[in-house]
């Protein structure tokens, strides 16, 4: 990717958007050379729409169809559709409660970026700091990756510790990840514009600009 364009993101979020708040944030104060091109939810009252519209970004509702956990083969067409028509540059799932299958992995190859709230490989799925917690780990924290066919065991690009406190609850905790995530997010975004990322099977690397 080239650093000197404004790189058009596609948004996926299912929650309240404070991810999609700090990135959108980020673009705005020129920290990433990008703009939010849109923003969709399966959630049709989920804040992240409303915090869109506080910025005067696209957003919309898309209804996932059958599925708890995935979308239906129409709902994930209709997705695909939207994000190219939108010509996103790069997929961004901010807080996207859904598993991404092989038609969008097709359609935006190595293209589409999640955050984990764990250092992955431990503790993937949901609720990874109630895990870490119930664990017994003294360090947990944050995984920017790239998605793949697995469930949160794509290229990792970037990953910040967060110490366990003693008296650590899961609600402490889980609040100062996401104060880790508000920062990392955007940085890693940013090593992925900048072009000197070379991913070689599961490593990521940086090369140095010729």
């Amino acid at each position: 990717m080239n650093a000197e364009r404004r790189f058009r993101l596609g948004v996926l979020g299912s929650g309240k958007g404070s991810n999609f708040v700090a990135i959108a944030d980020a673009c705005a104060a020129g920290r990433l050379p990008a703009e939010v091109a849109l923003v969709i939810t399966d959630v049709p009252d989920a804040g992240i729409l409303d915090r869109a519209c506080e910025r005067g970004l696209r957003a919309e509702y898309l209804p996932p169809g059958k599925f708890r956990s995935k979308l239906d083969e129409e709902a994930e067409a209709a997705y695909i559709a939207a994000l190219q028509a939108a010509q996103v540059d790069l997929v961004v799932l901010a807080g996207f409660m859904r598993i991404i299958k092989a038609p969008m992995l097709r359609a935006f190859p190595l293209k589409i970026v999640n955050i984990h709230p764990a250092l992955l490989p431990s503790f993937p799925g949901l609720e990874s700091w109630k895990q870490a917690l119930e664990y017994g780990v003294k360090v947990t924290g944050v995984t920017v990756h790239l998605v793949d066919h697995g469930i949160d065991t794509g290229p990792i690009i970037a990953q910040a510790a967060v110490p366990v406190e003693d008296d650590d609850t899961p609600e402490s905790l889980h609040a100062r990840i996401q104060r880790v995530e508000h920062e990392l997010y955007p940085a890693a975004l940013a090593r992925i514009f900048a072009g000197d990322l070379k991913i070689e099977g599961r490593r990521t690397r940086r090369v140095p600009a010729a």
